[in-house]
């Protein structure tokens, strides 16, 4: 299985519902450190699992309307407790899509899986890992 990675990062307030949360129940802010791996068993026939550049400004472009943003304002978001696993799941439905559409070069509808980890400190972080197609 080959694999390719990329990184970036975003800054982000919410609040939490619901007592199993305690203090993060009030308004906090996050920085996340966020990491895509890209997954196929052969290289496109240009030897590549995805087009780098293509994979970094895909997930700049997925992260842009997140970052500096207080999630309990934003309506895709609405009664939605915006956990660290939950924001793993968003941020991979939207490279999935990606991927499929080829918007990560020639041949990255042929992207088997994908990886979204959220580092939410040196001592945490949380993934999400699917297939692209279901």
């Amino acid at each position: 299985m080959y694999a390719v990675e990329v990184r970036d990062q975003i800054m982000i307030a919410h609040s939490f519902r619901g007592d199993l949360f305690g203090p993060a129940q009030r308004l906090h802010g996050a920085t996340f450190v966020v990491d895509i791996a890209f997954f196929r068993e052969a290289l496109t026939e240009d030897g590549i699992v995805v087009d780098i550049g293509r994979a970094h400004e895909a997930l700049k472009a997925t992260l842009q309307p997140l970052n500096y943003r207080n999630l309990d304002d934003l309506p895709q978001f609405a009664g939605r407790n915006t956990t660290t696993e939950f924001l793993c799941r968003h941020v991979f439905d939207e490279m999935a899509a990606a991927a499929r559409d080829g918007r990560l070069g020639p041949g990255s509808e042929g992207v088997d899986r994908i990886r979204v980890t959220l580092h939410e400190s040196p001592m945490a972080r949380a993934w999400f890992e699917g297939l692209v197609g279901g």
